[in-house]
């Protein structure tokens, strides 16, 4: 069978969940299957910390295109190298290709959907269109959370619900692992956020909590370290930085490099991911991989990814996130049960999983 995978997205300078989601199937499809050919398309350049692993079943192939590539150059090479398969990692595919390839896609999330005031107007559209097409379009479509699921037979209602399978995300345990590291004593203590700086995140939140907590005084070395690139509409968040009374403790990182964020998680007194809605969420895993005791909005996939191993606060209110944050700091006993917690959670994700049943999915 010969599968063609669109890769393009490894290309980005950004790291986002998505891509590490394409790179780290990639790593796993080559060792789990050896007898198929993948043909792996992809425009410019692989981002340097998102390059996929080479197998002699892989054929890395790097067409560059000025516009629409995924239209326009990936389309006619479809075309021309005739796939048995074709699995897009987003929810959009080609519109022009042949109906003798079967079609997967991946829905991510819906994001654009709810917050459409969140995204920029061009964005919007593409993403209207392009994900109203792939969707039913598709002869197959990945979920990556029921939350997700649900979402798309919310949005999508004449989508036949049989075509949808859902298959969760993973981690890197072996990046995130705690044991054999005690860096907090090297360090301040620190909140942490993983993640782009963009409004769905609700960033804005967690800085006027934090700003709560230090007006107490309680904490004075108590930094909040924002860690992940800058993004689409991170005006008002970045105001909201520069504003605080305690702006000096607020540390924005810009990109993190997969070692230094592993290091970043191990060192954190909390992890605290705010974000309106999620497909998904990624950091709360490698956050439970790290050991570190973790904080989530109660909303979307985030529940069911988290389980009973995370507090949950109401999204917009800062004195519920204030609140829960003291209560970790000042309790031992409940940051010990959590972090426990999170190592029993994890339990049921991990990339090869995702891989295997992903593969299963597109091949049969």
């Amino acid at each position: 069978m010969k599968i063609a995978i669109q890769a393009a997205d490894l290309d980005a300078k950004r790291i986002d969940g998505t891509r590490v989601y394409m790179l780290n199937l990639l790593k796993y499809f080559g060792t789990l299957d050896t007898t198929d050919s993948f043909y792996i398309y992809h425009k410019n350049i692989f981002n340097a910390e998102l390059v996929p692993p080479s197998f002699s079943n892989y054929k890395i192939i790097q067409k560059p295109a000025r516009f629409f590539w995924t239209q326009t150059r990936f389309a006619w090479e479809l075309i021309r190298d005739c796939p048995d398969v074709l699995w897009m990692p987003m929810a959009a595919m080609p519109i022009v290709h042949s109906r003798k390839i079967k079609t997967v896609i991946t829905v991510h999330d819906l994001a654009f959907k709810f917050f459409p005031g969140m995204f920029p107007k061009k964005d919007l559209w593409e993403l209207n269109f392009y994900a109203r097409y792939a969707i039913k379009n598709a002869d197959k479509i990945i979920a990556v959370s029921q939350s997700t699921k649900k979402d798309i037979l919310h949005f999508y209602p004449n989508v036949d619900t049989k075509k949808i399978r859902v298959i969760y995300h993973g981690f890197d345990g072996n990046l995130f692992l705690k044991n054999g590291f005690n860096d907090k004593k090297k360090t301040s203590p620190y909140l942490l956020y993983v993640g782009a700086i963009q409004p769905r995140k609700n960033l804005i939140t967690l800085i006027d909590a934090f700003g709560e907590i230090k007006t107490k005084n309680k904490y004075p070395d108590l930094k909040l370290i924002l860690a992940g690139e800058v993004a689409w509409q991170a005006e008002e968040t970045l105001a909201a930085v520069q504003n605080s009374h305690f702006s000096k403790d607020i540390i924005l990182t810009g990109r993190v490099d997969f070692s230094a964020l592993a290091r970043l998680y191990r060192c954190a007194e909390i992890f605290i991911f705010p974000s309106l809605y999620e497909g998904f969420g990624i950091p709360v895993l490698e956050a439970f991989s790290s050991g570190v005791p973790v904080i989530c909005a109660n909303n979307s996939s985030l529940p069911e990814v988290a389980g009973d191993s995370a507090l949950y606060f109401d999204g917009k209110n800062v004195a519920d996130l204030t609140r829960k944050i003291i209560s970790i700091l000042e309790n031992d006993d409940l940051k010990k049960n959590l972090i426990e917690k999170g190592f029993v959670q994890l339990r049921k994700f991990s990339w090869e999983k995702c891989a295997k049943e992903t593969l299963d999915f597109i091949k049969n």
